[in-house]
């Protein structure tokens, strides 16, 4: 099962107690920064989680899966995530 915002939303309103409007737009703030910051190129770490880094691709030649034929793929950006050690080691147990 994927963890949803409404997952992230009732999590926290469980444990710390505050009103689901209050949890939400807390979420939506989280969000909407990280998505400011990776919009910007720069790069999102969360201490003990990991880090969400902005990485340039170059155009490159590729191919259409379903026609075969070869075609130029335009240059972009993505999001690559990097899990920190300590998650690492609590996901490897």
């Amino acid at each position: 099962m994927a963890l949803t915002k409404a997952h992230l939303v009732n999590s926290i309103q469980k444990e710390i107690g505050l009103p689901r409007k209050k949890s939400s737009e807390l979420v939506e703030s989280l969000m909407e920064i990280i998505k400011q910051n990776l919009e910007n190129g720069e790069d999102v770490l969360i201490s003990g989680f990991g880090k969400f880094r902005v990485k340039e691709k170059k155009e490159r030649k590729g191919r259409n899966p379903a026609t075969g034929d070869d075609m130029m793929l335009v240059p972009r950006r993505v999001v690559t995530f990097r899990c920190s050690p300590v998650l690492r080691k609590k996901i490897s147990k």
